[in-house]
């Protein structure tokens, strides 16, 4: 179910809610999308649990990876069934990476029953184009409509915050930059009136997402950085918690992380930093320019900012790995200890300049790695929460636990939401959005138990 806070509307502005129907697929910056898209409506939205109640069934695809656009299929096609059953149907639209990969045009030809689809190199027309299809007046066209952002649909504890649309980067396996385009940074002023939006409806915590958060401002005329960024952001009242995530390793300067360290609350000193790979002749077929050495990445940040927690991102399996190679990567997993650890079988996909190259790994080989690396990182893990057990720490308290009267699901500062793992929280005075000061008790190999 979507959080939305109520918002004040006067007799000649009140509006029956729009009954919708949402699902968002793959990464955070897609859930924004969605966010985004439902809150422009001109009109308040009630989120339905079914289907057949809604006047709008809203899914917003993945297109990334293969098995990203298989599970957007998937939905798709349950969709479609499900509402050949309804006696009054509602309007189905589909949008996001999987139409900016495939084309609108060839998935109707596919997908018929389809009734509007979305395409990401329309972005910011989605709303008119949906209020069309639904029969609405655009709300470009009501400049009286109240203004009712965000429908978020993460809960009161955290949001996210899209920096950037698209991506500067060319890396060899990478769809993005044909399904998103080119870098497209948000100008301060849009994002600091976003911000404050969220943080009036209760959140505590903003996590700043992009393809590349580091590449914020390279694109806008005044060139401004990210720091200037996140001055604007810091002092908003309300925040608690400001995490970055995706920054391009030859992002992350000392300029960045001298800033990190100084700057204190509300910042977090947590860096998400995939990096892909750890040999440099496995860097270079993958396009990434910093293939000399990723190891100066994480030195650095360990050397200005060394209580950093550090999440990464690594392939296994790319085109031309060797067994020494793969050894390389397993060192440095071993000799980094990660805090967090995402590890990804490689994908050859279509269109990319990765599929095209010699000497793919087979499926089983590639699994084998990545399970490799994994068992590798839950001793790393593990023994790093057990340092924490035994620590009185804040958590932040996202939601109630659905099996456990009593229970509740939070995170400490060096987790992030969704991506990480959880610690789970119960005593006095817990409610989701809450800040409470716990004492930790308890950890297995990637979560949490405090008391408060």
């Amino acid at each position: 179910m979507s959080y939305h806070a109520p918002m004040k509307t006067t007799a000649s502005h009140r509006a029956a809610a729009l009954p919708v129907w949402s699902l968002s697929l793959g990464c955070p910056k897609n859930r924004v999308d969605s966010e985004r898209l439902l809150g422009s409506l001109g009109l308040p939205v009630k989120s339905v649990a079914h289907m057949g109640r809604a006047r709008l069934v809203f899914i917003n695809t993945c297109g990334f990876i293969a098995p990203a656009v298989q599970e957007s299929v998937r939905a798709v096609l349950d969709a479609v069934q499900h509402l050949s059953r309804c006696r009054r149907k509602p309007l189905l639209a589909v949008a996001g990476c999987l139409v900016g990969r495939y084309g609108a045009e060839e998935l109707a030809r596919e997908l018929p029953e389809v009734d509007l689809w979305l395409p990401t190199a329309d972005l910011s027309s989605w709303p008119t184009m949906l209020a069309q299809a639904l029969g609405l007046p655009s709300a470009t066209d009501l400049p009286n409509a109240p203004v009712w952002g965000r429908l978020l649909s993460t809960g009161p504890s955290y949001a996210w915050l899209k920096v950037g649309e698209g991506c500067r980067h060319n890396c060899a396996f990478c769809t993005i930059p044909s399904i998103r385009g080119r870098l497209r940074s948000e100008p301060v002023a849009a994002l600091t009136a976003e911000a404050r939006t969220l943080l009036a409806q209760g959140v505590r915590e903003l996590a700043l997402v992009a393809q590349d958060v580091s590449s914020w401002g390279h694109d806008l005329v005044d060139k401004p950085s990210l720091l200037s960024l996140l001055d604007s952001l810091m002092g908003l009242e309300g925040l608690t918690w400001l995490r970055l995530l995706y920054l391009y390793p030859s992002g992350v300067t000392p300029d960045l992380l001298r800033f990190i360290r100084d700057a204190g609350a509300p910042l977090l000193p947590y860096l998400d930093i995939p990096l892909q790979h750890a040999h440099p002749e496995v860097l270079g077929r993958m396009g990434r320019p910093f293939a000399d050495d990723p190891r100066k990445v994480v030195d650095r940040v360990r050397d200005i900012l060394p209580q950093a927690a550090l999440r990464t991102s690594l392939i296994v399996g790319y085109p031309g790995e060797s067994e020494a190679q793969f050894e390389t990567l397993c060192r440095f997993v071993e000799e980094s200890r990660f805090h967090h650890l995402g590890v990804f079988a490689y994908q050859a996909e279509e269109g990319t300049r990765a599929a095209a190259l010699p000497d793919q790994i087979p499926d089983d080989v590639k699994e084998e790695r990545r399970n490799t690396l994994m068992e590798l990182q839950a001793d790393i893990s593990e023994s790093l929460l057990a340092c924490e057990v035994g620590q009185h720490l804040p958590v932040l308290v996202d939601s109630v636990h659905g099996e456990w009267p009593g229970l509740h699901v939070g995170r400490v500062w060096f987790q992030a939401p969704e991506v990480d793992g959880i610690t789970y929280v119960s005593g006095p005075g817990i409610a989701p959005g809450a800040l409470v000061e716990c004492d930790i008790v308890e950890n297995t190999d990637y979560d949490l138990t405090a008391l408060a």
